[in-house]
């Protein structure tokens, strides 16, 4: 198994954020965020959204620690990094 999970520093809600990913499969990232408990609601097509309180928790349960960088160079080796163009092609479908 390897989920990745970023250093949170990304702002936003009264917190800061890290992304967790896995660069195997998408079941695998969702088969890990549903036995640590991260909501299915946190998903956002490759990755889930996890806050700084559940960071070190998550890494307890297995979650390899990067870099953001490196975080998002082995998803989009994985070929599961779903890009910026292709997120707001989806979101543009949902409106």
């Amino acid at each position: 198994m390897t989920v990745l999970i970023d250093t949170p520093l990304w702002p936003k809600h009264g917190t800061v954020w890290s992304h967790l990913v896995s660069d195997r499969s998408v079941a695998e990232l969702r088969a890990f965020a549903e036995r640590t408990g991260v909501p299915a609601r946190a998903f956002d097509l490759d990755h889930y959204d996890v806050p700084v309180e559940r960071y070190d928790e998550l890494v307890a349960a297995g979650a390899e620690p990067v870099s953001p960088r490196e975080l998002v160079r082995r998803l989009a080796a994985s070929g599961l990094r779903v890009t910026p163009r292709e997120r707001r092609a989806r979101s543009a479908l949902d409106a």
